[in-house]
């Protein structure tokens, strides 16, 4: 299993598309016109074979947009795992009484998204892709535009919580990968990156508050940014 895209709520767009690729040196490689259904419109960006996305809503009334005001701003909205099977990761979803908001598919990959107020902290994406190294979601060509001067990669996804053992749970319900503990938080080990289950930095309450991600610019390691209300880590 892998963590494959993540993804910002922004009530502008542009600006915050403009400095994760100025702090990042990546490049946008899809703007997918499907999110016009939600309300929104968005940028993909490339990390590696992960990808960075930023929505933001086009109008009154949408989902995204009333978490901007929840959360008085900017902010982590969206993990999205690669699974190996999605038909596997809905019994377990079934079975952890986690209600599904929304299926969907284009050729070459399919998914779902849970519902925020049941699996907490964000909402859950569980896909499948096939073959597994290609990711549509992303666009036809988005290999042209891989940029890693800078970053490799995803390291860790950072999740803070008022509760960080009980949200690592419930995510580890549907994801099937029992959490571990790692310098006093728990932490769920995907085939590619991590994910941390934090006390709160903030008063913003449970959400995707940090990024970390594995520099391919030694000289740049130890950098910090908050961007789109995420805290980035350049380890």
């Amino acid at each position: 299993m892998r963590l494959r895209q993540l993804v910002l709520a922004a009530a502008k767009l542009d600006p915050v598309v403009e400095e994760l690729c100025d702090f990042l040196k990546l490049e946008v490689c899809y703007r997918d016109p499907g999110v016009a259904n939600f309300g929104l419109h968005n940028a993909l960006m490339a990390v590696g074979n992960q990808f960075l996305e930023v929505v933001s809503p086009l109008r009154e009334g949408t989902t995204a947009g009333r978490f901007l005001e929840r959360k008085g701003g900017d902010a982590g909205y969206m993990v999205i795992f690669q699974v190996p099977d999605l038909a596997a990761a809905r019994r377990r979803v079934d079975a952890a009484s986690i209600r599904v908001v929304w299926e969907g598919s284009v050729p070459g990959i399919r998914g779902m998204h849970l519902h925020p107020a049941d699996i907490g902290g964000a909402i859950v994406s569980l896909d499948e892709a096939e073959p597994a190294d290609g990711w549509p979601w992303a666009g036809p060509d988005w290999r042209e535009h891989v940029r890693t001067e800078v970053v490799s990669g995803f390291a860790a996804a950072r999740v803070q919580a008022a509760e960080p053992p009980v949200l690592a749970g419930r995510w580890s319900s549907v994801l099937g990968i029992d959490p571990v503990t790692h310098a006093g938080s728990p932490v769920i080990g995907l085939d590619d990156a991590l994910v941390r289950f934090d006390p709160p930095t903030d008063d913003r309450g449970d959400g995707l508050a940090g990024i970390d991600l594995t520099v391919a610019d030694r000289s740049r390691a130890g950098e910090e940014a908050l961007i789109g209300g995420v805290a980035f880590r350049l380890l």
